[in-house]
């Protein structure tokens, strides 16, 4: 690889990244604004806080160890061979708690491949650079792509306040509705993420995957695509606007409305 390959795919790695810490100041999750987020959220609270105490028990038995037993001038090592208790204890104890985590880590997984009995379903498609929605059942088709100012991008200008992270047009979706989202490419693989959704979904050429959504409140939530795509792949931002039934139901009449043919001219 040549030193401007390098150069090329270090900065599309970093560009996503950087683009995030810009916006998002505060360190950790974004705050979950769906259900299976909120759950993702739990889960992680839960085996982070498991790991902590298996740390703690781990790290304070060999430091009471290397302590307890360290070799002294006149002192003799104990040795012993097997412990039928303590090997039982140890084994059975780690299984309890593979046990505990897995459940509730099924139970979430299981509940995010639930697609059945969508409210609403758009079909995404990743382009280099750009994304693609079609509303399957409201006859809606748009491209988004970054409407990040060029001279931003190229240092000539102060960095907005969601440089990377801005498109000219969002995915716009009814609050407190299932949404079904079928993800594919054109090109090459593609990954619609939006971490306040709690969404990534490959998008892979000549395969369809599904995944869903169901925002709780109205607002702009914001991702990017996660699969390193080509020299732009940070230029590549998700937008989801998330507004009530009666603004999403305007919305539509509006984009259909924009798309209808116009009429033709009085005989």
């Amino acid at each position: 690889m040549t030193e401007l390959a390098r150069k090329i795919a270090v900065s599309a790695l970093l560009q996503p990244a950087l683009a995030f810490a810009a916006s998002e100041p505060s360190i950790g999750f974004q705050p979950p604004q769906t259900v299976v987020a909120r759950h993702i959220y739990d889960l992680h609270s839960l085996m982070l806080s498991v790991c902590l105490v298996i740390a703690a028990v781990v790290f304070g038995v060999m430091f009471y160890s290397i302590v307890r037993f360290r070799k002294a001038a006149g002192r003799e090592a104990k040795q012993f061979h097997g412990n039928t208790t303590l090997e039982l204890l140890w084994t059975v104890i780690p299984c309890l708690i593979v046990a505990g985590m897995a459940y509730p880590a099924t139970k979430t997984v299981i509940e995010m491949k639930d697609t059945t009995n969508p409210d609403l379903t758009i079909k995404i498609t990743g382009y280099q650079w750009k994304w693609r929605y079609t509303y399957v059942d409201d006859g809606i088709d748009f491209y988004s792509s970054l409407s990040t100012p060029r001279d931003q991008i190229e240092n000539e200008a102060p960095k907005g306040e969601h440089y990377l992270l801005e498109v000219d047009h969002p995915l716009v979706v009814p609050v407190g509705k299932k949404i079904r989202i079928l993800t594919t490419a054109d090109d090459v693989i593609h990954s619609w993420f939006v971490p306040a959704l709690a969404v990534k979904q490959d998008a892979i050429p000549g395969f369809v995957r599904d995944s869903w959504f169901k925002v709780d409140a109205p607002g702009i939530y914001r991702g990017a695509c996660t699969e390193l795509c080509g020299k732009e792949h940070g230029f590549m931002p998700v937008v989801v606007e998330a507004m009530p039934e009666k603004d999403y139901q305007d919305w539509v009449a509006d984009q259909r409305a924009k798309s209808a043919p116009p009429a033709a001219a009085p005989q």
